[in-house]
């Protein structure tokens, strides 16, 4: 049977005993890990809320553009000889079959020459980049080689040629599209297609004089289209050339292609970029015999970025929540281990608590101003608020102090692994590694043998 002495003793292990702190800790810990999981949560739904109203802004101004053409398109028969019993004659007699179907033929030279004037449009804290684009485009046409497939020059059906421009916006375009041949011009209609990713644009049967049967023809075409986020085309001239200007001073090229890096220009009040992609250097051939192909894969152009992701900062900054806790929490054990201060659970809670409030404040000023400055108030708000409750169960301003500057340094810490993309491994493991080697140096004035 134990006696009250004993007791005593137990119950007095509990409360001084280093390994019950540490249990202690390490559960307060994994405590927080669930307001920490709804903080992450909810930076998410108000990213993806971002998204949907920019998608909405994007729909109405126009989507982003893509850009397939000019092609040249040209109906040819085949024949199919089939033969057939006749029960009259008995004897079989042949049947010619004709089949219509479209041969399609690239531009030998494509120019387009676009300048790209951008804005932002908001709705409520969130914006969206759009522009309007300017396109000149010009090129030519040569003689289309049927003898590819061995198709006879009767089986040609040149006064059923037209031509066609695919894009994936037709919404945005802001002016009337005729097309110039030679010395034709031809207006530029919509024509459904199923099952397509894109929308086709088709003149009307060409004239004879405005075919490339025997020798190459010019053609033009100016458009004005607003479009957002990204500008694309697809380099469909055996030489294609695209050079671009903006306003816009974040551009990010994308694609199968990047511009020439000697002629490629970024400044504060915009960009400058050209392009150069001969047939060589593609994946497709000139022409295509049936329907035209998939080749969206071979675009290449321009990105308007946003230049600050405030949410996408916000989420990496959540990420080390876990890190601030435990490195925190360590530094109150450690005082409470050296100074046999107390310090009861529920204040580590509260502590927790005043430590995930730092990011519900981040993401909620960073809505409405820059993510250095969210930073700087919800940091000072964090830290100062932690270091007055310090002092009131710590009794000492020494302590305090030290509380203050070991926050401090650790959000100057993340931030700066925040703002790193290539070194921020590095200066992550680095900084890891000193901290570590910091809290080995403190911990050697505990006694582990009074445990």
């Amino acid at each position: 049977m134990e006696t009250p002495k004993q007791k005593k003793s137990f119950g007095q292990w509990l409360k001084t005993s280093i390994t019950v702190r540490m249990l202690m800790v390490g559960i307060l810990i994994l405590v927080l890990l669930i307001p920490l999981s709804y903080i992450k949560n909810l930076i998410q739904e108000r990213a993806y809320r971002q998204e949907e109203v920019v998608k909405e802004i994007n729909q109405k101004w126009g989507n982003e553009v893509l850009l397939y053409g000019p092609v040249l398109k040209i109906p040819y028969q085949t024949h199919m000889i089939k033969k057939s019993w006749d029960d009259k004659t008995k004897s079989y007699f042949e049947e010619d079959i004709i089949t219509i179907k479209d041969a399609f033929f690239f531009p030998n030279t494509l120019d387009i020459k676009s300048n790209i004037e951008s804005e932002t449009l908001g709705r409520s804290i969130y914006e969206s980049v759009v522009y309007t684009a300017d396109m000149k485009i010009k090129g030519s046409f040569i003689t289309p080689n049927f003898d590819l497939k061995d198709i006879a020059e009767k089986d040609i059906l040149w006064n059923k040629a037209t031509v066609i421009i695919n894009s994936t916006n037709l919404k945005g375009i802001k002016s009337n599209l005729e097309l110039q041949i030679g010395k034709e011009s031809y207006p530029l209609r919509s024509r459904y297609t199923q099952n397509s990713h894109t929308n086709t644009l088709e003149t009307k049967f060409l004239n004879e004089n405005s075919l490339p049967k025997e020798n190459e023809i010019d053609f033009s075409l100016d458009l004005i289209i607003n479009g957002s986020e990204q500008l694309r085309f697809i380099p469909v001239g055996r030489e294609t050339n695209v050079s671009m200007t903006s306003n816009w001073a974040s551009p990010s090229f994308n694609g199968n292609y990047l511009p020439n890096t000697k002629t490629k220009q970024i400044t504060k009040d915009g960009f400058k970029a050209n392009w150069k992609v001969l047939q060589i250097n593609r994946e497709f051939e000139q022409e295509f015999f049936g329907e035209l192909p998939f080749i969206d894969s071979s675009a290449f152009g321009v990105k308007l970025l946003i230049p600050v992701d405030e949410y996408q900062k916000s989420e990496r900054a959540s990420k080390y929540g876990y890190l601030v806790i435990a490195l925190t929490f360590l530094v109150f054990f450690l005082i409470q281990t050296i100074s046999k201060i107390d310090i009861h659970p529920f204040q580590y809670l509260m502590i927790g608590l005043a430590l995930t409030m730092f990011y519900t404040l981040l993401i909620s000023i960073s809505e409405h101003s820059s993510f250095l400055q969210a930073y700087l108030v919800a940091g000072i708000a964090v830290v100062t608020l932690i270091s007055m409750y310090s002092k009131a169960i710590l009794k000492s301003f020494k302590f305090m102090g030290f509380v203050a500057t070991s926050l401090a340094a650790l959000y100057t810490f993340i931030f700066v692994i925040i703002q790193l993309e290539n070194y921020a491994l590095l200066v992550g493991s680095i900084g890891l590694f000193l901290i570590l080697g910091t809290i080995m140096m403190i911990s050697r004035r505990i006694d582990w043998k009074n445990d």
